[in-house]
């Protein structure tokens, strides 16, 4: 009853920037977590970053300092804002995100996955 779209993804040059978008929509929901994965090719999938609340933000290390999670909670919408892209952060990125669905029969916790979004930085 809940879908993810992603966008925001693209080619970019190194020392660039992006921000992909994560909207969350349909039935009644609240979000009480969320992530942001990659994957590259040959490579498992690993966590870049996730936040619980808008707080208690987490980043793999090879972006902290580079990388910010962000949620707009009237859009349901969460954000990754990458700077200072290099090479090595090409990959399929995916947003991951935890909720409950909300009725008045009572409440129900979900996973949810994005379809993923290509990042390419590449000169």
């Amino acid at each position: 009853q809940v879908q993810l779209v992603e966008s925001g993804g693209g080619l970019v040059q190194p020392g660039g920037s992006l921000r992909l978008s994560c909207a969350a929509s349909g039935s009644a929901f609240s979000i009480y977590a969320m992530g942001w994965y990659r994957q590259a090719p040959g490579k498992q999938r690993e966590l870049v970053a996730d936040m619980i609340s808008g707080g208690s933000s987490n980043y793999a290390d090879s972006v902290k300092g580079r990388f910010t999670i962000s949620r707009d909670n009237a859009k349901n919408t969460v954000y990754l804002q990458m700077n200072s892209l290099k090479p090595e952060d090409t990959a399929v990125y995916y947003c991951n995100v935890d909720l409950v669905l909300v009725g008045s029969w009572g409440s129900l916790k979900r996973n949810y996955w994005g379809q993923g979004t290509q990042v390419t930085v590449s000169s």
